[in-house]
């Protein structure tokens, strides 16, 4: 598992100079002989003392920050101080943000490390660690020596190459001069600085790895390579050097309790290349000057450093420009990097003096030297999963910004919700100009929650246009408040504290208290505001998360129907995640619509799912009333009588822009049965159910509602998901839209409105007995009756189905059961339904219209008395029925970055529960956690933590609290596939604390409870 930085991918975007330049190299003279030839035994030697002082490095990025995303990688690093435990490696590996580590030795001891210098900009920083910490392993730091690096010398690069722990790989120096490596454009890059090149073919794993010669010295830092060869790039060590200086004075003169290393670093915030005389000549550079610089350099001198950008604002800008060469400073002639770095770094807040050629034109400019750290951001605001900060020297340098805007390193929940992109620039929030992060972080604590505030932002992508959005102020319960992460030197960690003060905080908004113009975030089961036309909702807005697979599908392509284009939609569709997990969501979530306008006016109000079932797509939603001031809501007549084909029909609905649409159609099919297959990762799917075809394809961005001529509603035109598998690794999203019955909602919809015998919801303020549904679980799909003779059925049966449905003439069969349900173990697959109590069966209705009929039985009894045909054998069974409240899970914990739960439907109609105990499913991960870090991913049962049995999520809680902050945990777990698995984990309460979400039936609001963390 490598860094994705350890790859150059592509230097095609590199100038064409660089191409010329690769065929030059530094010229200087050799060592003497007898330093240069080295035996076999003499690497033998060195590498006995190398090896044990390389240690793999297991880094956690527990935040996106700057360049770098949240994530966990292996790297290398070596010991570069063994009394005062300072580990060396790359700049990438230490991580400019929130950073967990660990480090192994070669005979697999581990010990934690902690952060104490990243450089801004070159690729080097340094790790911590206690000495005593390593009791069974005799090491050796191995010593740095900068100056043995030449063209020609033969090396070795220890590291953990491609992830095999310790690999040792052979090269020769080839080139001192090659330019810095270009990683992304988006990411970091190392600048002003030579590289070192030698064919090593080091690949992922391997940054940080030692250079080392025969005598096991290490003479230069890998850093990286190039994908489409075998080439590596060494970083110089004689910045490391200094650093290291600097740091090994700060821990000598520390005598108690450790402090924050100071290591002096200057900039002018702008970008130098080097570039051949010859080139130097084109851009103007006079005779007279070369002949000054070629007798003022060291023998050998090829070029001369030239400007190659400026960052804005920068204490460079406005006085130097691209193209500018670079003469003297301070009246002095340079001509290398490391020179004018040494100049730089030694006289922050001092004015430097630059002789310049620009254009043949000298020029004389003085520069005021800048501190570099305090451009390098040291804080970030985390506020509904988005990361934001100032933006860094590095990025700035990328995107061609000023140093210090409010830069959006991930946009968590609620900005990608409103459509701002990673590496955004925000530049106003409620219509007030945002110039740093403390402007943000003052509108914040101005704004109440739920309300909806214009935001405007840039991109690098498309920098000379601003871009505005729609944002909803969400501090939901499944996030912390918000939060201001600040860098600690001294401890390694980032501390971390409320941005915004209690007291500022502008109290949640009431719903009877709601301004028209703004409309609440609800909860994970709620679904989001939606738009209201005359009485018809948009049920793309609520329907369009569900999923399966299409592999099984048989709505997929329709290309001899008629298509109606929808201009007017412009096609995009936004998926948010709360974490960011490489998984699908395993629940629907209901997209989000910015905009809310149709032809009368336009208006907002605020919606809670009632009650959504799970056998069957909708969702049902309850709203206020009051809230609608501008539209009169017409109270449309449902029709109970099924449409037949060749009904003619109105789809009357709202555009993916929620303009109002009316088209007429013609239906094909009345009872079409969905047939929608699971996804790679179990999520929500419409299953045992019946949808409309029409003659028309409207497009999955339109939807709404089908009515007939008299305008009464006969069908919901909804939207579903699957999943389209091009092969085992390979899978697509396909979204299509049919019609819902409405006999499948106005059962479910007249227990409500009656009231139900199940548990009360608040709903418009009113506690309302919610109805439990009586279902049968169990996944059916139909077979025709010429296909069922072939499978045993006889021709009896086939004569008593046709005569009680001669327009499907279908028969039901077995699909699965799920998983904990009473059909379990009595039903298997295959089997057809035939009747129940003696009645025939021949669609998903006649199921549904059994249980109804058990409910309004005087008897208290739950089973059903089904006739099944299996294996050619008719039999009779009695299968019991479940109830279901329609409240889906209402109750999540997150341990250790992992969410768990109560396994959904989704997961049991996969047919599997452990034995163990199955009240503990791991539905998701975050990227950066400890769950990351050690493995502990999605589709998987914990049975076990530190040998107690975890059957249910009260004892998981019961078992966790009793863990501490840094303690490895024990646990076990079975696979959705059944393998068991044991593995050891790092609670991590500082960055990860425990907390739960619980759904509260009295408010229908969730609640977040802080089950452990630091105090």
């Amino acid at each position: 598992m490598g860094d994705s930085l350890e790859r150059l991918g592509s230097e095609a975007s590199m100038a064409t100079e660089t191409g010329i330049k690769s065929d030059l190299c530094l010229e200087i003279d050799p060592p003497p002989l007898n330093e240069t030839v080295a035996t076999a035994e003499d690497w033998r030697r060195a590498l006995d003392k190398v090896v044990p002082a390389v240690v793999v490095l297991r880094t956690t990025a527990c935040r996106a920050f700057d360049t770098e995303s949240a994530g966990a990688s292996y790297a290398t690093g070596f010991i570069v101080d063994k009394r005062r435990g300072i580990i060396l490696t790359n700049r990438h590996v230490v991580k400019p943000g929130p950073v967990v580590a660990e480090a192994t030795f070669v005979n697999r001891e581990e010990i934690p490390i902690y952060p104490v210098y990243r450089d801004p900009v070159h690729d080097f920083g340094f790790f911590s660690y206690d000495p005593s910490a390593v009791q069974f392993l005799s090491y050796e730091e191995i010593p740095l020596a900068p100056e043995a690096a030449s063209v020609g010398l033969e090396i070795r690069v220890v590291g953990n190459d491609s992830g095999e722990k310790v690999s040792i790989l052979a090269g020769t120096i080839a080139r001192l001069d090659r330019d810095a490596p270009h990683y992304k454009k988006d990411g970091y890059n190392d600048f002003n600085t030579f590289y070192m090149q030698a064919a090593s073919g080091t690949k992922g794993g391997s940054s940080g790895s030692p250079v080392i010669d025969w005598q096991g010295r290490a003479v230069a830092l890998n850093a990286g390579s190039k994908t489409s060869s075998a080439s590596a790039f060494f970083l110089p060590l004689q910045r490391v050097v200094r650093a290291l200086s600097f740091l090994q004075k700060s821990i000598d003169l520390c005598t108690a309790k450790p402090k924050a290393v100071h290591i002096p670093r200057g900039t002018l915030q702008m970008t130098f290349v080097h570039k051949g005389f010859d080139e130097i000549r084109r851009l103007g550079l006079r005779a007279e000057t070369e002949q000054v610089v070629r007798h003022a350099s060291p023998p050998g001198e090829t070029g001369m450093l030239v400007v190659d950008s400026v960052v804005p604002s920068g204490p460079a800008d406005k006085h130097l420009e691209s193209g500018d060469v670079l003469v003297r400073v301070n009246g002095t002639v340079l001509t290398q990097f490391l020179n004018l770095e040494n100049l730089i770094d030694d006289g922050v807040g001092q004015i430097v003096e630059l002789q310049i050629e620009r254009g043949g034109q000298p020029l004389t400019v003085n520069v005021s030297v800048q501190d570099l750290h305090s451009i390098t951001p040291d804080h970030f605001l985390e506020v509904s999963g988005a990361v934001i900060h100032p933006l860094s020297y590095q990025q700035a340098r990328n995107f061609r910004f000023p140093c210090g805007l409010a830069y959006v390193a991930d946009p968590g929940y609620m900005l990608f919700r409103a459509g701002v992109p990673r590496h955004a620039i925000i530049k106003k929030v409620a219509n007030e100009d945002i110039s740093c992060l403390a402007d943000l972080v003052s509108v914040l604590s101005k704004l109440s929650r739920g309300a909806r505030v214009p935001l405007e932002y840039m991109s690098h992508t498309d920098r000379h246009r601003k871009k505005s959005v729609l944002v909803t102020i969400d501090r939901h319960e499944w996030y912390a408040p918000p939060q201001l992460y600040t860098r600690n030197d001294s401890s390694g960690l980032w501390d971390v504290k409320p941005a915004i003060e209690p007291a500022a905080v502008s109290p949640s908004i009431d719903i009877n208290d709601l301004p028209i113009s703004q409309n609440i975030p609800l909860c994970h089961h709620d679904t989001d505001p939606m738009p209201e036309v005359r009485g018809v909702t948009d049920p793309a807005a609520t329907m369009g998360a569900s999923s399966g697979d299409g592999s099984h599908n048989d709505f997929g392509s329709e290309a001899k129907k008629q298509r109606v284009e929808d201009d007017s939609s412009d096609g995009t569709v936004s998926n948010a995640s709360l974490y960011g997990s490489e998984l699908k969501s395993d629940d629907a979530m209901a997209t989000d619509n910015t905009v809310l306008r149709d032809f009368e006016g336009a208006t907002a109000f605020s919606a809670n799912a009632s009650l959504a079932e799970r056998a069957i797509e909708p969702a049902l939603v309850m709203f206020e009333y009051d809230l609608l001031i501008e539209i009169t809501v017409l109270a449309k007549e449902v029709s109970e009588p099924a449409l037949q084909r060749g009904d003619s029909v109105y789809l009357v609905g709202l555009s993916r822009n929620l303009q109002a649409t009316s088209r007429k159609s013609i239906v094909t099919n009345p009872c079409a049965a969905l047939n929608i297959g699971s996804a790679d990762s179990p999520r929500y799917r419409a299953t045992n159910m019946e949808v409309i075809e029409l003659d028309t394809d409207f497009g999955s961005s339109f939807s709404g509602a089908l009515t007939d001529e008299q305008g009464r509603i006969r069908a919901i035109w909804g939207s579903f998901s699957t999943q389209i598998k091009y092969s085992s690794t390979s899978s697509e999203d396909h979204q299509f839209v049919r019609g819902i019955p409405v006999y499948a909602i106005s059962q479910v919809l007249e227990k409500i409105i009656s009231g139900g015998n199940g548990p009360t919801l608040l709903i418009n303020g009113i506690k309302t007995p919610m109805p439990l549904v009586r279902i049968l679980e169990v996944e059916l799909y139909p077979t025709l009756l010429s296909k069922a003779r072939s499978f045993g059925l006889s021709d009896e049966w086939i004569q008593i189905l046709v005569k009680k449905d001669p327009v499907r003439r279908q028969v039901l069969r077995v699909k699965g059961c799920l998983a904990g349900s009473k059909a379990e173990n009595l039903l298997e697959q295959g089997d057809m339904v035939l009747a129940i109590d003696k009645m025939p069966v021949t669609c998903f209705n006649d199921i549904e219209a059994a249980c109804l009929t058990l409910d309004k039985g005087s008897h208290s009894d739950e089973n059903l008395n089904l006739t099944i045909l299996r294996q050619g054998r008719e039999m009779e069974l009695v299968v019991g029925t479940d109830k279901r409240d329609g409240n889906g899970t209402t109750r999540v914990i997150n341990w250790c970055g992992c969410v768990v739960q109560d396994p959904h439907p989704a997961v049991r109609s996969l047919g599997f529960l452990p034995e163990e105990g199955h009240g503990v499913y791991v539905t998701r991960w975050c990227h950066g956690s400890p769950a990351n870090r050690y493995g502990l991913y999605a589709l998987q049962w914990i049975v076990e933590v530190n040998g107690k049995k975890t059957p249910d999520l009260n004892a998981f809680a019961d078992a966790t609290k009793e863990l501490e902050h840094g303690q490895f945990v024990r646990i076990r777990t079975v696979h959705l596939n059944g393998k068991p698995r044991v593995l050891t984990l790092k609670q991590d309460l500082h960055y990860w604390p425990t907390w739960e979400l619980r759904f509260d039936p009295e408010t229908a609001l969730w609640r977040r409870n802080i089950l452990k963390a630091l105090k």
